[in-house]
Parts: structure tokens; sequence; C-alpha cells
């Protein structure tokens, strides 16, 4: 067990009830057990916490890899199930990292649009997510979060109240010889159904 990331999970699950009324809806698509990769939209640093909170497996994220030049994040991050990717290239030791997780039953964070996006207007998605669902034959959860850009929005320097509320879809099979990109939509498009 990792007592790093449930110490933290639980502070931040106390901080989103308490001070943003988190409600979690759709906790039934979610698996009880074994790998699989949650999609979400993603506006606000809040995110990664939100669906951490609302998920009882510990997950697995990529993140940025300029988010580990901090010394503490570059020492936190690692530890608490975090591992870089590089966003201007398409970085092979990243997926292969993902695809090492999802092979060892271990739940994987994805923001298929590759960034923070500056409204909730969904952006088109990223081939990486379709090539990494492709060929890990596992569901993928498709997640839908309102409220987190209202609390900490992009460039934002402090956090305000806000009600937040996360919604989890039901399970999308990705076929092994689905193409990339069509593979990316298809995902995508399982949060884009959230949103509505």
């Amino acid at each position: 067990m990792n007592f790093l990331y449930w110490f933290l999970r639980g502070i931040a699950a106390l901080i989103l009830k308490l001070f943003f009324g988190l409600k979690v809806y759709g906790k039934e698509n979610i698996p009880d057990k074994g790998a699989f990769i949650l999609v979400s939209n993603h506006v606000s640093y809040l995110d990664p916490v939100i669906l951490g909170v609302a998920n009882y497996q510990m997950l697995y994220y990529m993140a940025r890899d300029s988010l580990f030049n901090h010394p503490l994040m570059g020492w936190l991050l690692p530890r608490i199930g975090v591992f870089p990717v590089k966003r201007e290239t398409a970085d092979f030791g990243a997926i292969r990292q993902a695809l090492r997780y999802l092979k060892n039953d271990k739940p994987l964070v994805i923001f298929p649009e590759g960034s923070r996006a500056m409204d909730d207007n969904l952006q088109d998605p990223l081939p990486g997510v379709g090539f990494i669902a492709s060929h890990a034959s596992v569901p993928v959860i498709p997640a839908y979060i309102r409220g987190s850009r209202e609390a900490f929005p992009r460039h934002a320097k402090f956090i305000k109240p806000s009600k937040i509320s996360v919604v989890f879809g039901k399970q999308i099979f990705v076929e092994r010889r689905m193409p990339y990109q069509q593979a990316a939509t298809l995902v995508m498009n399982g949060i884009r159904d959230l949103s509505n």
C-alpha cells in the first residue's frame, strides 16, 4: 500500500467535500479491481486530485515533464504514481510506462486533450490516448468534471470555493486494430456525451 498516496487522498477528500461539496455520479461504471483507462476533460490543476478522490483504487497519472522540474514536485510526484510525458513529441518511453502499468492491473488516468483548456469547450484529442487504448485491451472509463475551472482556472494564483461534481460514464472498449486517431475520437466522444 502506498501510504503517502492514501494520506494525501484523505486530506484532499476532506477539503473537496467540506469546501467544494464534491458530488460523484456513475461510480457503478468503475471496475472494483484491475486495470482500466480513465479519460477526462482537463481545465484545472484540481482535476487529477478530484479523480483520485472519486476512485477507491490508487490511480496512476501521466503528467507533463516540466512539472517534475520543481524540487518538491520532482520528489513527490513519482512517489504517488505520477510519471512524466513529453507533450511536444511522441514520447514512446511514457507510452511504454503507461502500458506497463495497465499490464500490471493498475488504473491509468489520461487527459486526451493533452493540457488544461482555457474554457469548458472540449478540444480535439491527441492520438496517444488512442494508441494506448488500442494496445492495452482494457476498459476505458470516460469522466466529466464540472466546477473545477471556476474553483481554480488556468493562470489563477488562488483557489476559490465552487461546487464541483464528476460523473463517470459507461465503459468503452476500443478494438485492437482501430486507427489511433479514431480510437482517440471515440473516447473523447464519451467525455463529450457526459458534458451534455
